[in-house]
């Protein structure tokens, strides 16, 4: 069985709904995954948009997700350290935790990558998505993705 990453906000190359975005209530969407691979001790995810001008835009940046967990509830909190252990960095608004859809203009493509790690990640909320990935460099167990879209 694959490692799968959903949402029961949205099917795979859906549409986001307004209120994850700038546009709506601006709140982090739910998320489900299944199929864990043996020996995950965490999970980080990347939420980012590879449409954006002149870079790929980061929304969301989140680590040191317990291995027991299979979700990701909605509307998490905008802090760097959550009460599970749950670490977020910096998006490219220049804010902790989850930034929405808010494409400038036509449909954006939302990728919701997530990483099963064989290791706790040694760092302080606040980070970038860069720092995150150098970071989980040789610790990567596996990887699931789900992309929303999202016009204005």
């Amino acid at each position: 069985m694959d490692f799968i990453i959903t949402s029961p906000a949205f099917n795979n190359g859906g549409k986001i709904p307004l209120k994850y975005t700038c546009d709506g209530e601006n709140v982090s969407l739910p998320l489900r995954w299944q199929n864990t691979p043996g020996n995950t001790k965490s999970f980080a995810l990347i939420a980012d948009d590879p449409d954006a001008p002149l870079v790929t835009w980061v929304h969301w940046v989140i680590f040191n997700i317990p291995a027991a967990s299979d979700h990701l509830k909605e509307n998490i909190p905008a802090k760097g350290l959550l009460p599970d252990g749950i670490k977020q960095g910096l998006n490219d608004f220049q804010n902790l935790g989850y930034g929405g859809p808010c494409p400038p203009s036509g449909t954006h493509r939302y990728y919701f990558k997530l990483y099963a790690l064989d290791t706790l990640l040694d760092l302080e909320a606040g980070i970038t998505k860069e720092e995150l990935l150098t970071d989980m460099e040789g610790h990567i167990l596996g990887r699931a993705e789900l992309m929303g879209t999202y016009k204005r």
